[in-house]
C-alpha cells in the first residue's frame, strides 16, 4: 500500500497543504515565503528520502512565526497520517550529522508519545531575516504531530547556518531510519502494547 498523505489546513493566520510520500526520492517542492525555511524543508525532503510538497501562505507582514510553527504542524500530521498507526516500520532512529564545525546527533521514537528535547545554541538571534528561535518553534510542532519523542543537541558549533542545517539533516536522517519498513514486525506496529 502506498504510504502517502495530504493535510489542509486553513487559519486566519495560515493557508497550508502538504503532501508526503514516505516512500518517494526525496523529491522536494517547497514554496513558504520563506527562503532560508524552503532550504531547511528541502533538506529534510532530500536526507529523510520523503517527498514532500509544501504550500504555504502565512501572515509574513507580521513575521514568519505562524509560517513556520503551523507548517510544522502540517507536515507532523502528514507524516502522521501517512503512516497509518505506525504499522510495520522500524520505529526508533539515530544520526550524526558533521557540517564543516559543527556536529548534531538526533535520536527519535516514533512512538505516538511525542516529547521535544532541544539542546541548540545558536551564536546569532538571526539567519539573514530568520530569527534562530524559529527552529525549535518548528522542531516542536513537527514532534507534537507526528507523534514522536525527538532528542536534538548540537554537541559543538560556531556557525548558525551550520548549526541549523546540520540539525535539519539529521533529524531527516533519523526519520529516514524510523519510518522505514521493518520485515521482522509483519505489519504490526512495534510496541509490546500492540499499538502506539
Amino acid at each position: 500500500m502506498a504510504r502517502t498523505a495530504e493535510v489542509v489546513r486553513n487559519t486566519k493566520e495560515t493557508q497550508i497543504t502538504v503532501r508526503v510520500d514516505l516512500d518517494g526520492s526525496g523529491a522536494c517542492d517547497v514554496e513558504t515565503g520563506v527562503g532560508f525555511f524552503d532550504h531547511m524543508l528541502d533538506s529534510l525532503a532530500r536526507h529523510s528520502g520523503i517527498d514532500l510538497h509544501v504550500r504555504t501562505k502565512g501572515d509574513l507582514h507580521i513575521d514568519f512565526h505562524h509560517t513556520v510553527e503551523d507548517t510544522g504542524i502540517v507536515i507532523g500530521q502528514a507524516i502522521n497520517k501517512a503512516l497509518d498507526g505506525f504499522k510495520g516500520i522500524r520505529r526508533f532512529g539515530h544520526a550524526y550529522i558533521p557540517m564543516d564545525e559543527t556536529l548534531t546527533r538526533c535520536a527519535i521514537d516514533l512512538s505516538n508519545r511525542p516529547y521535544l528535547i532541544w539542546k541548540v545554541a545558536f551564536k546569532t538571534p538571526k539567519i539573514g531575516e530568520f530569527d534562530t528561535e524559529l527552529f525549535k518553534e518548528f522542531h516542536h510542532a513537527f514532534a507534537m504531530n507526528v507523534g514522536a519523542c525527538v532528542h536534538l543537541e548540537t554537541l559543538y558549533g560556531e556557525n548558525s547556518h551550520h548549526v541549523a542545517e546540520s540539525g535539519f539533516k539529521a533529524l531527516a536522517r533519523a526519520l529516514r531510519t524510523a519510518i522505514e519498513i521493518d520485515p521482522k514486525t509483519h505489519g504490526h506496529a512495534p510496541s509490546t502494547k500492540g499499538v502506539l
